[in-house]
Formats: structure tokens, sequence, C-alpha cells
């Protein structure tokens, strides 16, 4: 592994700030009959809000502006939509849900395209019922202006199909006149069969392609042409890969992203074990499937909490070594590897991640009129899921767009409330973390059993008011639970409580309380602190 800096930080570093993670159940592998669906933000540069843009009517020739999501750089304008779908979040009121995450791949950038990823989510949301014709409408806008970023993997859910999309722009080669004539981009997408899970995290994953299978995989024309245009592939068609040719696989792409998608798979089916030496980066060729089985049905808070997975219980558990520090603290800060005494390291990156602007689960049910969009800001380890039905028509103002931002601290965020528990928490992860959680939990299991038996078919006003007046309450809840943790762990350590949780005093005097908890170090903190300083710190008798 000496030279593992080189090939982790191609991996980690081709999505940039871009690093996601999106988790897919089928609805005949879920719990509750819904295609389901994950997606995180973790960008270190994203602030959490929760989009919505109002369904609307546009005359002849009227333009819609491109800005590319990132970076808020305005790239151009199409034709608008004579129509437009209302969007809450990440769905659209056909509860169709389109995520992504970046794999980069080859680098092939066209400088003269004005559409990127992120408004082809939102233009496609805007415009499609299903996730069909949401990926050929992203193919024939790709086509016609170009496709403005790196390589991504879309997840796109509707309530009946779910599918993956792996797209990349084309090389381009510009004419005497400086006009680019392979425009466009080449892509692959497959549906993931009823029944099954899948997954992707900043990896391209799609093999081979299912050439007389229009139901189950989708590919442009040239996906292969271009490819051998371009001296990437020269074999049969039978044998091109699209995530080989377009996104080779090295070390760090499989411990950086694949594994993330491993732990998923490995915690709800069989025989993973068998991909670990993949997963670890240790054995590149040993493929994992695009989708397993699970082992049994998965419901909504099991996939919310396998978005605040750090590797429990696998060897790349993030709360046992050293580097967790005496409070089993599951996050390593930037950068992703380091390097001491000639040799190079990783620290891994897992599914919860300290930089998440936002992330949401998101259910589009086959037998229900609405969908739910459960909407979640900044890191997901210690952060409450809000429920949004597809018909939502307003955004309470803890979540509204402009309502402060990462260079702007407000007072009336979710995300900067959220924000200020996570940080505390990461001072003393297994106690203030675990409690974090514990509230999370409780609030979670109550507010998904209320939403699931909910009957959608109230008006669109009293199911808009729903998410409104429960991301409000739970904006004073998170306030008061900040509060609280202060004052219970404050310099290290922790207030005695009375079995109602009230703070207990010294039984004199009301204001000052009994003496605090304080607990040990992890003996792993222990030993290597010993190690390290012994000498120094041992008590002489």
């Amino acid at each position: 592994m000496k030279k593992l800096i080189l090939t982790l930080s191609a991996a980690l570093c081709t999505a940039g700030a871009f690093a996601c993670t999106n988790l897919i159940v089928t609805k005949g592998a879920s719990a509750n009959g819904y295609n389901m669906c994950t997606y995180a933000a973790d960008s270190h540069q994203l602030y959490g809000t929760l989009h919505f843009s109002a369904a609307a009517d546009f005359p002849a020739g009227a333009m819609r502006e491109i800005v590319d999501w990132d970076s808020g750089k305005r790239l151009g304008e199409i034709p608008q939509a004579s129509h437009v779908y209302s969007v809450i979040g990440n769905m659209n009121e056909h509860q169709l849900v389109i995520g992504e995450t970046t794999y980069g791949g080859r680098e092939f950038i066209d400088s003269t395209a004005i559409l990127d990823y992120g408004s082809l989510i939102y233009i496609a949301l805007e415009r499609c019922k299903t996730a069909r014709e949401a990926i050929l409408l992203i193919d024939k806008l790709t086509q016609q202006y170009g496709y403005a970023s790196e390589g991504e993997s879309f997840t796109l859910c509707d309530p009946n199909e779910v599918w993956i999309m792996e797209i990349i722009g084309k090389n381009p080669k510009f004419d005497k006149k400086g006009r680019n004539i392979n425009k466009g981009s080449v892509w692959v997408a497959k549906r993931i069969p009823d029944g099954y899970i899948s997954a992707h995290a900043n990896q391209s994953r799609i093999t081979t392609i299912d050439f007389n299978d229009p139901e189950n995989c989708l590919y442009a024309k040239d996906v292969i042409k271009h490819a051998r245009e371009q001296g990437i592939f020269s074999g049969k068609d039978e044998e091109f890969s699209f995530c080989d040719v377009y996104n080779p696989l090295d070390f760090g792409a499989a411990r950086g992203c694949e594994a993330r998608v491993w732990s998923y798979f490995n915690r709800f089916a069989d025989g993973m074990d068998e991909y670990l030496d993949y997963a670890m980066g240790y054995d590149l060729k040993n493929h994992m499937p695009l989708y397993v089985k699970p082992n049994r049905k998965i419901s909504t808070k099991d996939l919310a909490d396998m978005m605040r997975d750090h590797y429990e219980g696998t060897p790349m558990d993030m709360t046992t070594d050293i580097g967790a520090g005496g409070s089993h603290l599951p996050y390593r800060w930037r950068p992703m590897e380091f390097e001491y005494q000639g040799w190079e390291y990783v620290n891994e990156r897992a599914i919860a991640t300290q930089q998440t602007g936002w992330w949401y689960v998101a259910q589009s049910r086959s037998d229900k009129k609405h969908g739910i969009f459960w909407f979640g800001v900044d890191d997901a380890g210690t952060s409450p899921l809000m429920p949004f039905f597809s018909c939502t028509n307003s955004v309470p103002e803890c979540l509204k767009e402009g309502n402060g931002s990462l260079l702007e601290y407000s007072e009336t965020s979710m995300y900067w409330m959220v924000s200020r528990i996570a940080q505390f928490a990461y001072l003393r992860y297994d106690k203030i973390g675990a409690e974090v959680r514990d509230v999370i939990d409780r609030y979670e299991n109550d507010i998904i059993a209320r939403v699931e038996g909910m009957d959608d078919a109230q008006s669109v006003g009293t199911l808009s008011q729903f998410g409104v007046d429960n991301a409000n309450s739970l904006f004073r809840k998170w306030q008061d639970l900040d509060k609280y943790l202060l004052v219970k762990y404050i310099d290290g350590n922790i207030k005695r409580q009375n079995e109602d949780g009230s703070f207990m005093n010294n039984g004199f005097d009301k204001s000052i309380p009994e003496y605090p908890i304080q607990e040990d170090y992890s003996e792993k903190w222990k030993e290597n602190v010993v190690r390290d300083n012994g000498d120094v710190l041992r008590i002489r008798k």
C-alpha cells in the first residue's frame, strides 16, 4: 500500500465536493410495499434547505435559465415547457424522484455545453411523470444542448419502477468553425428488478448492456461506438462494460465508494463476505453485483438508519481504532489520506459523513395518490427526518431557501440548529451522539407510524400544512435539545438526573447540581496515550 494515496486521491477527488450516496429499495423488497430511494448531498459547500417550485404554465417563447447547481454560475437558457409540475425537494407531484452521485470518469468535458447534471435533474422533475420518461428526456436534452458535468449516476424512482442511469459527456471534437461535432452524452440505464435492492456511491456500477431488453435496459446508440473512437475499448460489443470503460475502478474508488454500497448490501443481504476484499480495494476483479436480493423486508426506518452507517461491525468500523479518540467518534476530518514514515494510509469514507448539506428518504407509493419525501439537513447521524407529501405547496421558514447560508448563521434555520447539536456531539460521540440518536429514534418511530397511517385523500392544503407544522414543531424541539445538551454535558461532566429527567441538585441549594458523573476513557485511548507518553504520565509511588 506504499503508493495508496495516488489512486485514492484520484477516486475521492474526482467527485470533488459532490461525493454522495444513493440507496434503493424496490417495492417488493420493502416492508411497506413502496419503491424507496435515498440521497445525501455530501458537499463541503452545500447548505441544507428544502427546494420547492410550484406547478406553472408558460407562454410560447418563454425561456428557462440554466444555472450550474454546484457553483451558481449561469450556463445559458433553453425553451421553457408549456407546463411544469410542482417539485418538493427531489420529488415531483407525480411521485417521480431523481437523485445522483458523481463518479467523474473519463475527462470528457464540453466547454460549450449548457446542461449540468443538477439542471437535468430538476428539468426532468418539472417535465416528466415517470422514470423512463425522464431517462429519455435527459438523453434528448444532452444531445441538443450538450452535457456540462462529469460522469454521473442517477437514481430515477417512480411508483412502479426504479432505474439507475449512468451518463458521461462525449469527448469534444471541434470543426474548423469551432463547433463541437461530438456534442451530447453516452449513457446506459438499467431497471432494478422488483424484490431487489441496489445502490451507487460515486463509482459507476453498470457493466454489460442488455441489447435486446428495452423493458429493463436502455442505452445511447453510440455508447460503444464512442468508446471505440476514443481508443478505450476494442473488444466485442457483448463484452463491453460501461463502468470498466468509462470509469475504470482503482483502489480509491473501491475503498472510498464501492465500500459504501457493500456496507448497505452487507446489512440486508446474505453472502456479502464474498465481496469484502473487493470493497476494501484488495481484489478489484471480483465485481459486486448491481443489485442483490435482501434477506428481509426493509422498512422506512431501516433505510433511514442505513444512511447513518459508519461501517459498524465490519473491518472498516470507524468507531474502534484510535482515530475515534476516547469517545468513539466515527468521523475523520479531511483530508482522506495521510502519510507516516514513508507509508500512506486512508481514512474511511462511510455513508454518514459530517459534510452532508441535506439528505432524504423518498417513498413513491403505487397505491397512494401522494408520495412522501422525508427530508433532513446536515449529518444524517445526528439529523431527524421531516415528512412532506408530494403535493406539498409551501416550505416552513426553518427550511426555506435564503434563510441563512454556510457563510451566514441564522437563528431560524433548521440546518444551523441541527449543525449546532452535531458539532457538540462530535466532542463526546459515545454519550452525546448516543443521546441525540435516541431522541431521533423515538421521534422517527412515532412520525413514520403517523404518516404511513394517514389518509392521503385529505386535501392538498391539509397534507401540505401537516409537513410545515411538523417541521416547525421539530425545530422548536431541536432548540430545546440544544440547550438541554449544553446544560447536561458542559465541561466534560455529565449531570445526574432524576427519574423524570430533571437534573439533581445537591439537596441544599436548588441551583447547585449533585456532583456530576465523570466517565472513563476507552481502553484503546488509554493504551495509545500510555504508549506515546507513559513514562511521563506514570504515577510513581
